[in-house]
């Protein structure tokens, strides 16, 4: 069994916060089926994620996000729920990985951690709402499959190589912070249009700057 130092566990308190956002389920059954198969030793404030309970209820609800997360429409529902649910967890997480035994270093976890998933559940929800305006459901599969993949390699790298991680993962905040902002005005334009369509009054069409693809495209000279 591996026991972690400190850079590992700083990454991971990170990883936690971070992957919580995204797959709150899947991340506490890795982690328990972790420590549980005796893979690393779990820091004392996540020893209960080992627990046969825990793995079985996170099981369960990792089976159900599965296919919730890949059916158009009920992948936003299920985000807007998880809202209340994703944010503290990821802060519970995080502060774990120190416990009470460091109760300075437990609370600045905390807020990484909450912060770190507030950022990729925001990215994860709006990015899912503009796919979700695409009518094939393809997109939304392809996305959810890629969101399953990250998680679980988030993890590893923050064991394995845990200054590497931290690299990544500051990337992947300024890309979460991009693609927030790029989403939410693309949403915010679409609702505005739908809007005035319903209320009768002229639809002057989209505007030229964001067309459906313009979240992820780049701007013409």
């Amino acid at each position: 069994m591996n026991t972690m130092d400190t850079a590992q566990l700083i990454a991971l308190a990170g990883a936690l916060g971070w992957a919580s956002g995204i797959r709150l389920y899947l991340v506490v059954l890795l982690t328990g089926l972790a420590g549980f198969m005796g893979w690393i030793q779990l820091p004392q404030g996540l020893h209960l994620l080992a627990h046969p309970v825990v793995l079985g209820a996170s099981g369960f609800m990792v089976f159900v996000e599965f296919f919730a997360d890949k059916i158009p429409g009920l992948d936003s529902l299920w985000d807007v729920v998880h809202t209340m649910i994703r944010i503290p967890a990821g802060a519970a997480l995080a502060a774990g990985v120190f416990g009470a035994d460091s109760g300075l270093m437990a609370l600045v976890a905390a807020l990484m951690g909450g912060t770190l998933a507030a950022t990729s559940h925001a990215a994860k929800a709006t990015a899912r709402a503009a796919i979700n305006t695409s009518p094939e459901p393809f997109s939304n599969v392809g996305a959810s499959l890629l969101e399953d993949g990250l998680v679980p390699a988030g993890l590893w790298l923050a064991l394995a190589y845990p200054l590497v991680f931290v690299v990544v993962l500051v990337l992947a905040v300024i890309f979460s912070v991009w693609l927030i902002r790029t989403c939410w005005r693309f949403l915010r334009q679409l609702f505005t249009r739908m809007a005035r369509i319903f209320s009768g009054k002229p639809d002057t069409g989209p505007s030229p700057a964001f067309t459906l693809k313009s979240p992820f495209s780049k701007k013409n000279d």
